[in-house]
């Protein structure tokens, strides 16, 4: 025998080029992973990985004796890995100790099960016990952590589960039952597969459809596969038709993760990065909106400019990152202090706007000004620093004060600027408290409330 028929028959040659293209989408799908990062995108890498190395063990397959074997089990035992490794990366509560034990458990009985097939026919007790393992396992994790989670997709997991152990058990007695309990095994792990994705990216895109679309399209390939086999012996089907629903899966995540980076960027230019709400841009447009209902039903709309009182002496004495932390601070707390209907943004260095909707008046808007600074008059920690921060509120009223935007934010400006520099005339003839390590102190200023009044 030649060197040529020798190496045809240790590599199936024809699983090179699907080898090929399931590595280039993985690498374009890498490339574009490391670009967004989402929770996800790393264990899509992961599953993606585990195909190509299915591919790259069935390449092997026409090897003799144990070698083809165990090609086919590393092979099988990826491909099933795979869709786990999807499926559990679309899962909410996966960060959950039990949905780890789920996942654990899920790769083991099927990795078990496979190598009982790969090496078999083993004895009929062996088969029972892997099939058994399969089913019951996720049923006992799921029983036991019932009263933490009851999320629906654990449920659909496990009746999958017990779906295919059921069926392994029924086909067990064929003489190809082989065939049928691998190709039940895989077509229950990826419609899992299609309907944890359904659930988790229920959004009318092209990315969602077509991965969806995808999962359930390569689920079904494990049925369709034995049905040809068996009602049509003599019709040969290629490879890459039988394999394209991966490549439609691949094409699929890759627009999820451009979307979901598009989306990010969207949300990049209307917020602010550092303390996650509306910048001055979003805020404007905001502001114009809110006035123009206001036209429309003669309403008034409050603004408030706030700003931070020495935040300078904050970053210089203890440094820039616990600044940024005390303005994430004061960011939540006057989200916390406000209506949903409220917009709180940040369009400055340590400048704070809001918008009050209607229903407001001027005795309203006072009040909640007068409320946000005294938030600012207690001490809090900040990375293990004492800090204590006072504010300058200027209040404008639509349309009281002014008729349009720009001169409602001057004139909110100006009342600000008041209030501050009435406040440094105060601190002046008062003694400065001294800087102490692990502490910074503001004087906090209460008088804007009667300047913006």
């Amino acid at each position: 025998m030649d060197d040529a028929s020798l190496g045809c028959r240790v590599v199936d040659w024809s699983k090179i080029p699907d080898l090929l293209a399931v590595g280039l989408l993985t690498s374009a799908f890498a490339s574009v992973a490391q670009r967004g990062q989402p929770v996800s995108s790393r264990l899509w890498l992961l599953g993606w990985v585990t195909v190509m190395l299915h591919f790259s063990a069935f390449a092997f397959l026409p090897a003799d004796g144990p070698w083809g074997s165990l090609a086919g089990f590393i092979g099988a035992s990826a491909l099933a890995s795979a869709g786990i490794i999807f499926t559990w990366a679309s899962v909410p509560h996966r960060r959950e100790v039990s949905s780890l034990w789920m996942f654990a458990l899920l790769v083991a009985s099927s990795t078990f099960y496979i190598g009982c097939v790969a090496w078999g026919p083993g004895p009929l007790w062996l088969m029972v016990l892997a099939a058994a393992f399969i089913g019951l396992s996720p049923l006992a994790i799921a029983l036991i952590n019932l009263p933490r989670v009851q999320h629906p997709l654990r449920w659909i997991v496990v009746a999958l589960c017990l779906a295919v152990s059921i069926f392994i058990l029924a086909v067990q007695h064929r003489p190809d039952s082989t065939l049928l309990g691998l190709n039940g095994l895989m077509f229950a792990i990826y419609i899992g597969c299609a309907v944890n994705f359904w659930y988790c990216f229920a959004r009318a895109t092209a990315g969602a459809f077509i991965t969806i679309a995808g999962f359930f399209a390569w689920a079904a390939v494990f049925v369709a596969g034995p049905v040809m086999v068996y009602a049509f012996p003599s019709l040969h089907i290629e490879n890459e038709v039988w394999n394209l629903p991966k490549y439609v899966v691949a094409v699929g995540m890759i627009l999820l993760l451009l979307e979901d980076q598009i989306e990010h960027n969207k949300y990049l230019a209307l917020h602010d990065e550092l303390t996650g709400l509306p910048n001055r841009r979003l805020f404007l447009d905001r502001l114009a909106n809110t006035l123009e209902r206001s036209r429309r039903t003669g309403t008034q709309t409050a603004l408030l400019q706030i700003d931070l009182d020495n935040f300078k002496q904050v970053n210089d004495s203890v440094g820039h990152h616990v600044g940024d932390e005390l303005l994430k601070h004061v960011g939540s707390l006057f989200l916390g202090r406000v209506r949903r209907s409220d917009t709180v943004a940040r369009t400055g260095g340590d400048e704070f706007s809001i918008i009050l909707e209607e229903p407001m008046s001027r005795a309203d808007a006072v009040r909640v000004g007068r409320t946000l600074t005294q938030l600012l008059d207690e001490p809090f920690e900040v990375n293990g620093h004492t800090l204590q921060v006072g504010a300058s509120v200027g209040i404008a009223i639509f349309p009281d004060d002014a008729s349009d935007a720009e001169s409602l934010r001057i004139a909110a400006d100006l009342r600000m600027y008041a209030t501050k520099q009435a406040s440094k005339a105060k601190s002046v003839a008062q003694p400065e408290r001294p800087f102490r390590p692990g502490s910074v102190a503001a004087q906090p200023a209460s008088s804007g409330l009667q300047l913006a009044e």
